[in-house]
């Protein structure tokens, strides 16, 4: 099988064309303009280098190093008040500066505030896990890995969490092909038949736009479906929708479509 070559200008050609517009920035605002902000941000810099710092959506955003990622969550945690990391995840910036941004998302209930910590990498730099800290970062720092391929120090079980081990490339790099490359296309058919059942069954389709009315399990055919090996006909009678197991569910009641209804009011 002949390996996928990484197109690795891919985002370079048509950076500013109209196809990958960028949207205005929303408005920066400095930090002094929130007192809880400016004291949080005066703690940080007590003790580690700020690169940037800014009011963004009423969120205070701080640019740190990234050798100082550990040190700098718990501060924030141990004495500034923010107790809860609810996400952490990365931004493919390799076709603009050569590197990731690392994210991390903090929450204060105390002082109801949120922060976002950030930081840039290398492509092939490694980051420090934060699970010692959160354990909610202990998921989310190995889908990082799995998606970007950026790797962690000191995480107790670094491995893909979405992707099979054996994986080739990482999904969420904007390199990568929308419907995959060729290891993409026969992973699964090498998988459970075989390399020799390739002639016979084919590339896997991985078109996400395409829509097979005829399928062999009449999945596509929603509304419309008949029994499994059974011919479809073109006056065949819609099937009722009813979203349930046929013996149905314990104090749940069956979904009838006819008494569904539409909650158009935001605010109900």
């Amino acid at each position: 099988m002949r390996r996928y070559t990484p197109k690795d200008d891919v985002q370079k050609k048509p950076y500013y064309t109209d196809r990958y517009w960028v949207a205005p920035q929303v408005p920066k605002y400095p930090v002094e303009e929130d007192e809880v902000f400016a004291e949080d941000l005066k703690a940080i810099k007590k003790k580690f280098k700020v690169d940037d710092a800014y009011i963004q959506v009423e969120q205070m955003v701080v640019y740190i190093r990234s050798e100082d990622n550990f040190g700098v969550l718990q501060l924030m945690r141990d004495e500034l008040g923010y107790t809860q990391l609810s996400e952490l995840s990365a931004i493919d910036r390799l076709a603009e500066r050569g590197q990731f941004e690392v994210f991390y998302q903090m929450l204060s209930m105390q002082k109801r505030k949120r922060v976002r910590v950030k930081m840039l990498i290398d492509e092939h730099e490694a980051v420090n896990s934060v699970e010692k800290l959160f354990r909610s970062a202990d998921w989310a720092e190995r889908e990082m890995y799995d998606m970007f391929g950026i790797k962690l120090n000191n995480h107790p079980f670094p491995k893909r969490i979405l992707m099979p081990d054996d994986w080739e490339g990482f999904p969420l790099r904007k390199t990568y092909p929308l419907q995959g490359d060729e290891f993409a296309a026969w992973y699964e058919v090498d998988k459970i038949f075989g390399k020799e059942a390739r002639d016979i069954i084919g590339p896997e389709l991985r078109d996400s736009a395409m829509v097979d009315r005829y399928d062999t399990k009449r999945f596509a055919r929603l509304g419309h479906e008949v029994p499994y090996g059974a011919e479809f006909k073109a006056d065949q009678p819609e099937t009722p929708l009813g979203y349930q197991e046929e013996e149905g569910v314990f104090m749940i009641e069956k979904f009838d479509e006819e008494k569904s209804v539409v909650i158009s009011d935001r605010d109900r």
